[in-house]
């Protein structure tokens, strides 16, 4: 039986929450993840959005790389 483990090099995950404290917590804890698996973020997207009763709502791209 032969194992090939493959280096993930890029990868792109999305984040939503309902404040930016808890958008900020959930970014903070999936960055301490990735770094398990030697990712470092490269790029970081967000936005805030209004809801038609005019709640907040706030979401995010984080864009991972390989450290080289």
């Amino acid at each position: 039986m032969n194992f090939q483990f493959d280096l993930i090099e890029d990868k792109v995950e999305f984040y939503e929450a309902p404040d930016v404290k808890e958008l900020e917590k959930k970014i903070s804890a999936q960055i301490e993840h990735n770094k398990a698996i030697l990712l470092s973020v490269h790029h970081v997207s967000h936005q805030m959005h209004l809801d038609e009763n005019g709640r907040t709502y706030y979401s995010a791209m984080v864009h991972y790389k390989v450290k080289k």
